[in-house]
Parts: C-alpha cells; sequence; structure tokens
C-alpha cells in the first residue's frame, strides 16, 4: 500500500519461528526442535512428506510452467502453516496421516499463490533473496503462476471431499477479501480497526485454516478443530502486529532488516497508527510530517523513527499482542494436556517475547 494508508507490511512471508526451526531449501524440509524427541521426530517427518508432494505437485505440467511455479517453492521458506496444520493433526486418531499432508500442501500452496500474486501489486523485486517472478518474468507470467497454483490446490482438494472445498471456498473469501480491504484503504473507517480486520483476513485467516484443516483430517472433534482454528486467526495477528513492532523498533543487529523499511514505502502498521492519533506535540509533529511515503529520504525517516520512539504507539501495539496472546492461550486451554499443546503455548509466548 502507498499514499499513507493504514496497512500492514507487504512482506506476507511470515510467521517466524516455532521453537527452532531450520528455513526449507531447495529440495530439503525444514527442520524443527520442539522440546520433545517422539513430537519432533513425527513433525519433521510429516514436513518431509509435505516438502515431496509439494514438488511432485508443482512439477505436474509443462516445463514452461512448471519451471515458473517451482520459482518461490525452492526459494526455501519456513513452511509454517503446513507444520501447524501438522501439529493440529496431532488432536486427532490419525496424525500426520495422507489427507493431512494434503491439506497441509494446500495451505502451502496457496499462501505461495498469494506470494506471487503480492509481488505484483507491491512492485517487490525479491521474493526470499531471490528474484521475484515478476522481476525475473514479467507481471503477467507471475499472475499466472499464482493461478496454476490455485488450480492444482483446486485438484487437491477435490480429493479431500466437499467439507474441505466449503471450508476453502470461505477461507479463500476472506483472504482475497483483506488483500481488497487493504488495497481501497479505510474509506472513512477508523484505520486501527481497518487494520486489524486486513490483518485477520490477510495473515491470521490462513494460519486458522491450518488448524482447522490438520486437526479435520486426523479425526479431531469439532470442539478441538475450533479451538486450533481460533488458535491460528489469533497467532496470526500477533505475527503480523511483533512484525510490524520490529520494522520501526528494532535495529539491524536484532532483526536483520532496516528499520522504517514500511514507512518508506507508505505503509502505516499499527503502532504508527496508535501513534498518530496521539494528541499532544509528538503527534502533531508526526501528523504533520508522515503524509506519504518517506521513500529515500533518510534525514525524514530518522526524524520519523525518533518521534515514533517518544510516542505511546509500541507500547499500545504491544497491549494489543498481549491481549491477543492470551486469546490464543484461552483456546489452547480447551484442547487436551500434552507435547503439543506445550509447543503451542511455548510458540505463543515465543512469539511475544520478540518485542518484550
Amino acid at each position: 500500500m502507498s499514499n499513507g494508508q493504514a496497512g500492514v507490511s507487504t512482506t506476507g512471508d511470515q510467521p517466524a519461528e516455532l521453537i527452532t526451526q531450520v528455513t526449507a531449501a531447495e529440495g530439503k524440509s525444514p527442520q524443527i526442535s520442539l522440546g520433545d524427541s517422539e513430537l519432533e521426530v513425527a513433525i519433521n517427518q510429516g514436513l518431509s512428506e509435505v516438502e515431496d508432494y509439494l514438488y511432485a505437485e508443482l512439477a505436474r505440467g509443462e516445463s514452461f510452467v512448471t519451471d515458473k511455479v517451482l520459482h518461490l517453492a525452492q526459494a526455501g521458506g519456513k513452511r509454517f502453516r503446513p507444520m501447524f496444520a501438522l501439529m493440529a493433526s496431532q488432536y486427532g486418531p490419525k496424525p500426520g496421516c495422507m489427507d493431512v499432508v494434503k491439506a497441509a500442501t494446500v495451505v502451502e500452496m496457496t499462501h505461495l499463490a498469494t506470494l506471487y500474486h503480492d509481488d505484483v501489486m507491491d512492485e517487490a523485486d525479491k521474493r526470499r533473496g531471490v528474484d521475484s517472478a515478476n522481476a525475473r518474468w514479467n507481471n503477467s507470467v507471475a499472475i499466472l503462476a499464482g493461478d496454476i497454483l490455485l488450480a492444482n490446490v483446486s485438484r487437491i482438494m477435490a480429493e479431500l471431499g466437499v467439507e474441505t472445498v466449503a471450508h476453502f471456498a470461505e477461507t479463500f473469501h476472506d483472504l482475497v477479501t483483506g488483500q481488497m480491504r487493504e488495497t481501497v484503504g479505510p474509506e472513512g473507517r477508523n484505520p486501527i480497526d481497518h487494520y486489524m480486520d486486513v490483518i485477520r483476513e490477510k495473515t491470521g485467516v490462513l494460519i486458522a485454516s491450518a488448524g482447522y484443516l490438520g486437526a479435520l483430517h486426523a479425526g479431531a472433534t469439532p470442539e478441538v478443530r475450533d479451538a486450533l482454528r481460533n488458535f491460528g486467526y489469533d497467532i496470526g495477528m500477533v505475527f503480523q502486529i511483533v512484525d510490524d513492532i520490529i520494522d520501526i523498533f528494532s535495529d539491524y543487529s536484532q532483526s536483520g532488516k532496516n528499520p522504517g523499511t514500511d514507512l518508506r514505502e507508505g505503509v502505516f502498521t499499527l503502532p504508527v497508527l496508535y501513534a498518530l492519533e496521539e494528541e499532544g506535540p509528538v503527534g502533531d509533529q508526526l501528523r504533520a510530517k508522515l503524509t506519504g511515503p518517506i521513500g529515500d529520504d533518510d534525514a525524514l525517516l530518522d526524524e520519523i523513527l525518533t518521534l515514533l520512539g517518544q510516542s505511546t504507539g509500541r507500547q499500545r501495539a504491544l497491549d494489543d499482542v498481549h491481549a491477543l496472546l492470551a486469546k490464543a492461550e484461552a483456546e489452547l486451554a480447551k484442547l487436551p494436556s500434552g507435547p503439543a499443546t506445550e509447543a503451542l503455548t511455548t510458540l505463543a509466548r515465543m512469539t511475544v517475547a520478540r518485542v518484550g
């Protein structure tokens, strides 16, 4: 987004980590450490099966198609969504079964499709450390690559049954609604309410779907499926807000990113929106100076970052993070105790610990 509208970071490729997670490289699944050896073996085996199935499905078709749709998968990724689907499957009598692997792949493949489309909309040059598809080829090829991925998703869902198709139709509707909402802007609504709706729809919904489908295809009860879906929404929003706080308030040595990337592009995330509505000299100065993209004006960026550090924006955004964490933990309290629930609890708390 640009022109000073409320929005979310357009990296689109979070969340960051579980307990310890190694990013997938070409042909290799990510590996995670969960603190429980039996669970760790099950999830890592499942991730390997998802990776094999993902590559097999992406390799279907003509070579001039497959090299494009394999492009971002080969660049790596943390595969958080499939991991969560596999974790959710631990609550049913068929954990990690082939239908769970297919469901996990559906969610990851949809995520990949959104990255192709996001890069076109954002005119991005890089994704996962390589040239974006639109930069390497062109916008039309990138859009069509995303469309092919969604076609593959539809075919796999047909194998999983009507209930999965119906669920994912709702998921995809919300996902596209979130992208449209971000694109058109608040349109007179409160920018903070707008931001929260966008991150729920753009980030939360696909993580929620991973939890729901993993549990569904493992045979978990409806109550467990709903709890995992709700947890996915909450933790997805936590991830996004935490990333947005880090973008502004951490230095390069902490995050590996230069602070203020979103501000340069005119994306006003939650801590900025809170600071902009603040009464007093700091809020007045921010409203006067922060009227759109900062671009390459380093002096202005430094000045605005200083003002943001003096504002209540960070703390108010953190308050929302802790409120969402409480909601996420309330959903986990509905689940049976055990290694999977302990791992998800640690995941939630460590995510928040990234910013305090």
